[in-house]
């Protein structure tokens, strides 16, 4: 079965729950590893995805003057 494709306030969320968790001391040992891992992933998708959007907002702008 195909995965829904992830969008950039879902993965901050995770972020925030996961952040949270580790605030409250919810996580123990072996779950840290993951969840910073995780983390890592989904702060890596965020920045591809701002990256992105930057980019076709400046070639709409760009389209826009010409």
């Amino acid at each position: 079965m195909a995965q829904k494709k992830q969008t950039y306030n879902q993965a901050i969320a995770e972020i925030e729950e996961i952040l949270e968790k580790m605030e409250n001391e919810e996580l123990d040992v072996d779950e840290l590893s993951d969840k910073v891992k995780r983390v890592s992933e989904l702060v890596r998708f965020c920045r591809n995805k701002l990256k992105n959007t930057e980019e076709e907002v400046e070639k709409v702008l760009k389209e826009m003057e010409e």
